[in-house]
């Protein structure tokens, strides 16, 4: 009698093999299918402007109030944004540049840095702004 109760339990039972499987599989697609936001290294207090473009995947340069200048996440010499906008080219052909420049930066560093884009062989280069 104990061995038929323990069969009947059993073919009772709901199996959820096949529903963990399809919960990883959505798992995967989430997570292959996600678009991940780029960020420039530090927080940049951008200016206000009429006009507003978004760009799709940029490479992104953030000018400091400090006039520090990050690429990729990574400080750099404003004497080397030339040399990491061309790496970063190459990896992206088409890139375009976007210069987060802080509304306190010197109008000096981020034309320095826009030259260095210029010269790197960025076709199109763009200031962030908050729209009002």
């Amino acid at each position: 009698m104990a061995k038929s109760k323990a069969t009947e339990e059993e073919a009772g039972a709901i199996d959820l093999t096949p529903m963990l499987d399809v919960v990883f599989i959505m798992l995967i697609f989430f997570i292959v299918t996600a678009s991940f936001v780029k960020e420039p290294g530090i927080e940049v207090v951008r200016p206000d402007a009429t006009t507003v473009e978004k760009v799709k995947t940029p490479i992104l340069v953030a000018i400091s109030n400090e006039d520090k200048v990050w690429v990729n996440k990574t400080e750099v010499d404003a004497r080397q944004v030339k040399r990491q906008i061309e790496i970063l080219l190459a990896e992206t052909p088409k890139g375009k540049v976007v210069i987060q420049a802080d509304k306190d930066a010197s109008i000096k560093t981020m034309t320095e840095v826009a030259q260095a884009a210029r010269e790197a062989g960025v076709a199109e280069i763009t200031v962030a702004a908050n729209s009002q």
